[in-house]
């Protein structure tokens, strides 16, 4: 009886393992299920993205905040109901858009494979292809995630790293995610392109410490400039601000050189160079090419879509992204 209760203990872990390693993520997971599945977002992206390059940042930062709540699970494109604040509704989350982009693709595999690709894979593609239209930088996304069933604000807020973060809050924040204090440098630097608005940083301009005061770390030619051509009051939230100004439509390695002429536009990219080995690496990279840039940002963007990821029976493949299914 113990014999066999060994053997049965054995062969238990074994299919175990098996039905944990066919449960991972991998190229082309759709290529029997679903094989037009990554031609039909690749498509969408190149007939699109040119036309509104600026979504780009927006669907990178989707991704990141995405897989920062409950793993890469395509819980950020919930819906909230009458009973739940999902989300979007999160301070970190309400400048998001790009949504309906998201639904028109998914639309369009439902039409060619119903209830077989996941939200979070379109997520996880999309923001790719996008990053590579405009330029930036190709990485590979396994397929197979499946969706969350569960979307809290409050989850998103207690998650996602807030722009007035310091080091020791950023590094506690990814290593809870797996992510170490290289990848935290690498993911920081896709704010080489996009936008900001004032309320995300104004109070390094005008009441750092709460008595009216300005932040030493922020070089003050670059204070005063964003106080009179940007910032003219701390609430203004019309006004675009660019977090890589003269290049925040390219993807390469200027934001690094801001962060070390102290202009990194949030307290999160100034937290960067606080820490001497992070502030190291920044240097490390600007000796290095473009391409070697774009070797190791893909690698931690590849680490970072498999976060916590829901894969075999778990979750589900939602028919409509903000909506989970009854």
């Amino acid at each position: 009886m113990g014999r066999m209760s060994y053997v049965g203990i054995i062969v238990l872990c074994i299919f175990g393992f098996l039905g944990s390693a066919l449960a991972d993520l991998k190229m082309d997971f759709y290529s029997n299920s679903c094989p037009k599945a990554e031609k039909i977002v690749l498509d969408f992206v190149s007939n699109h993205i040119p036309n509104a390059p600026s979504l780009a940042a927006t669907f990178i930062r989707m991704h990141f905040h995405d897989c920062f709540v409950r793993g890469c699970d395509g819980s950020v494109l919930v819906n909230s109901t009458s009973s739940n604040n999902a989300e979007k509704e999160a301070t970190p989350n309400l400048s998001l858009r790009g949504f309906d982009f998201i639904d028109r693709v998914k639309t369009l595999l439902e039409a060619e494979c119903p209830g077989i690709v996941s939200c979070a894979d379109v997520l996880a593609l999309v923001a790719r292809d996008s990053i590579v239209a405009t330029g930036g930088p190709f990485w590979k996304v396994p397929t197979g995630r499946r969706d969350g069933i569960i979307s809290r604000s409050s989850e998103a807020l207690s998650n996602i790293p807030a722009p007035t973060s310091n080091f020791t809050t950023l590094r506690t924040l990814f290593a809870n995610k797996g992510l170490n204090i290289k990848d935290l440098v690498l993911l920081s630097g896709a704010h080489t392109i996009g936008i900001s608005q004032c309320p995300s940083f104004s109070n390094r301009l005008y009441n750092f410490t709460g008595v009216g005061d300005q932040d030493p770390s922020l070089d003050s030619e670059y204070a005063a400039n964003l106080k009179v051509n940007k910032c003219k009051t701390p609430n203004d939230t019309t006004t675009n601000v660019e977090m890589d100004p003269g290049s925040f439509r390219t993807f390469d390695l200027s934001y690094y050189t801001l962060l070390l002429k102290r202009r990194g536009l949030f307290e999160s990219d100034a937290a960067l160079i606080t820490n001497s080995t992070t502030k190291s690496f920044i240097t490390q990279l600007l000796q290095g090419s473009l391409t070697d840039f774009f070797v190791e940002f893909a690698s931690s963007m590849e680490k970072m879509g498999q976060i916590d990821v829901k894969t075999g029976s778990s979750g589900e493949i939602r028919k409509q992204c903000a909506i989970v299914n009854s």
